[in-house]
């Protein structure tokens, strides 16, 4: 008999976990909503250059606070009271950006939601681990992501579609977020069992592959810099309401386009020349990005579709290569400590791009996303020349993953005794 039927007492399915999904794509229409409001907002109003800037870093800095809160809020009150708290902190920063225009306000807001966004994938993806079967524990996750990504890109639809002027955007975020506690409030899911402590270890994480530590790393800021410094471009060059909101819906789409089919061919050869390349693909569509014109609307949103679908598969081909390299009973702190590294990179090159911003213009977040890829791509290929590959048959399969669902499932399935988390070939 399966684990989870076991647990369940019967053959569980992809319905039994409808619940998380549909709490989680909930979550995704507020959040969608609010990537492209706030920087939309701050940068159309009289707030100094670097505030827009400062609330994207926000963002990166409260997701590391909650990779550190999540563990011990989880092991104080148990897996749905830690989703209803890190709920209420969502609405509680929607709450305050629906007060006006308040810059130091706002950052505080955008800092509070990135640490509950982060306690709510360690919540929810546990959940998923603990409720599905190990034959479809896969779908599921892809379920996941994919649901989480259209949700995304429904708010960001949904951003063009109401008046920017007024609170409207705050508040219908909280209507979505107070929908996404109702799911998971009747769901009939057993609970799982609180998880033991989860280990950062950065001296295994680089032992195993410095390639897949490194470009976690590097990804946090590609991801950060591409998907929070856009909204804040466009803005900067007079596109509408209505465009921006286009711009951010097709971009949550493009990881589809890129993502599968590079991730598919880094099953059949080096994960690693699948990185240069794609390092090499963001380049090309950053150079596209400086050129292109916003007059031409439709050339604009193909390009940042590409740049962002790009920076994307980054993320999820180096953790498909950190699997490849690592011991199975390593899997537990290795995803906790790319978790940690995702959200530091995701900090920090923000943070120094925010800071020179207003020296050298709204184009330098693209500037910095070459930057990174080059940097990045001669590393990898320096590692290519010291290192063998790892060969086909130990190789991991590839996901789908969206580095901004982070990889949260240190905190995963735990056994009936309590401890660690039980390493699993799919993390």
């Amino acid at each position: 008999m399966d684990i989870a039927e076991a647990r369940h007492g019967s053959p569980s399915s992809l319905m039994s976990i409808a619940s998380i999904v549909a709490s989680m794509t909930a979550v995704a229409i507020g959040n969608g909503m609010m990537l492209a409001y706030v920087p939309f907002v701050l940068t159309r109003s009289e707030a100094p250059d670097w505030v827009p800037g400062a609330a994207v870093t926000a963002i990166a800095f409260g997701g590391l606070l909650g990779c550190i809160m999540a563990g011990p809020l989880i092991r104080r009150v148990g897996h749905a009271r830690a989703f209803s708290c890190s709920m209420a902190l969502v609405i509680l920063a929607a709450v305050l950006i629906s007060l006006g225009v308040h810059p130091l306000l706002w950052i505080f807001a955008r800092g509070l939601y990135g640490a509950a966004a982060n306690t709510n994938f360690i919540i929810t993806q546990s959940w998923l681990n603990h409720a599905s079967d190990n034959h479809w524990r896969g779908k599921a996750m892809a379920l996941f992501y994919m649901a989480y990504v259209i949700g995304l890109g429904a708010g960001a639809w949904l951003f063009g579609r109401i008046p920017v002027d007024g609170n409207l955007a705050p508040i219908v975020t909280i209507f979505f977020t107070a929908i996404a506690i109702l799911p998971i409030g009747l769901t009939r899911l057993p609970t799982p069992p609180t998880p033991g402590k989860v280990s950062i270890d950065f001296a295994l994480a680089w032992r195993n592959s410095p390639v897949a530590l490194i470009g976690v790393l590097a990804s946090g800021g590609l991801s950060m810099l591409v998907q929070g410094f856009t909204p804040i471009y466009a803005a900067a060059n007079a596109v509408s309401q209505t465009n921006v909101a286009t711009l951010m819906f097709v971009m949550q789409f493009g990881l589809l386009v890129i993502q599968y089919p590079m991730g598919a061919l880094s099953d059949r050869i080096d994960r690693r020349i699948v990185l240069i390349a794609t390092c090499a693909l963001i380049v090309a569509a950053g150079l596209a990005a400086l050129v292109a014109s916003f007059d031409s609307l439709l050339l604009l949103i193909l390009v940042f579709a590409l740049f962002a679908g790009a920076v994307e598969t980054v993320y999820s081909i180096a953790n498909a290569h950190a699997n490849d390299r690592t011991d199975p009973a390593d899997f537990v702190p290795l995803a906790s400590t790319m978790l940690v590294a995702w959200s530091t990179g995701a900090t920090v090159v923000p943070m120094l791009v925010t800071a020179l911003t207003p020296a050298f213009g709204a184009q330098l977040f693209i500037h910095a996303t070459i930057l990174v890829a080059i940097l990045y791509a001669v590393f990898v290929l320096v590692r290519l020349r010291i290192r063998e590959r790892v060969p086909p048959q130990l190789c991991d399969t590839f996901e789908l993953r969206s580095a901004q669902v982070p990889n949260a499932r240190a905190f995963a399935e735990v056994k009936a005794g309590g401890g660690l988390a039980t390493p699993r070939s799919d993390l």
